[in-house]
């Protein structure tokens, strides 16, 4: 019995012992869950204004019409640059959109005249514009878009002496409309700002042009048919006045 005794008073010492030691731990700690964080979504939506530089090209084939003889074709080329100026507005992934541009330009080329050896053909585009709608699908803040409207090209068609290098006829400038379609790459970055590239097409065709002689002043008793269509590529920059991003969770 004094055995059992014994026994049952060091169970009892054992278990106090343990219950001390976990009382002496010191209480586990709260970890409070972490925040959830806000996925930003840009907006493509407000007006904006930008400019643009890049290149154009174009395609000139000159006819004696009167004679019916052909004259040369050739491609003139050059420099670009402008500025912008648009609205858009964004439905879920879809962006809508009108844009004006206008821009300075020196597209320019020469080739001999087939129908006469004393001189060449010669055409200058100096200036055009952009009147077009957009329609576009945007990832987040990577948008490509459709355009498409109407064009206005400020153009002029020489012959050129060979001998000295100036102008013996000349249809002068003159403004042509045509349409014009086009497409194009932005990224927004920066809040409101976005960078892109763009490729446009110009329809001009070919048409009618009297040519007036500079020493007499006096038109040239032929008609002749020149022109073609103008391609463009350029890069943007613009800044839009808008929501720049959208909170989502």
């Amino acid at each position: 019995m004094k055995k059992f005794m014994l026994g049952i008073t060091a169970v009892f010492a054992l278990a106090s012992a343990n219950a001390a030691s976990a009382a002496d731990l010191a209480a586990r700690p709260y970890t409070k869950a972490p925040p959830m964080v806000a996925a930003t979504v840009f907006d493509w939506s407000g007006f904006y204004i930008g400019a643009n530089g890049g290149g154009g090209w174009a395609r000139d084939c000159r006819n004696n019409v009167t004679t019916v003889t052909f004259l040369g074709c050739y491609d003139p080329s050059g420099a670009v640059a402008g500025g912008q100026v648009g609205y858009r507005w964004q439905s879920a992934n879809w962006v809508f959109g009108l844009e004006g541009q206008g821009d300075w330009a020196d597209i320019h080329g020469t080739t001999q005249n087939l129908g006469n050896a004393a001189n060449s053909l010669s055409t200058k585009i100096d200036a055009f514009g952009l009147f077009t709608g957009q329609v576009g699908y945007a990832w987040n803040n990577v948008l490509f878009y459709a355009k498409g409207g109407a064009a206005v090209v400020d153009q002029r068609f020489d012959f050129i002496a060979n001998a000295t290098g100036s102008a013996v006829a000349s249809a002068g400038y003159s403004t042509r409309w045509g349409g014009t379609v086009g497409a194009g790459l932005e990224f927004g970055f920066a809040g409101n700002w976005s960078v892109g590239v763009e490729y446009d097409h110009i329809f001009l065709g070919h048409h009618d042009v009297t040519f007036i002689n500079t020493t007499t002043g006096l038109p040239l008793t032929a008609t002749y048919n020149s022109g073609g269509d103008v391609d463009l590529a350029t890069v943007r920059l613009n800044y839009r006045w808008g929501g720049p991003v959208v909170a989502k969770y």
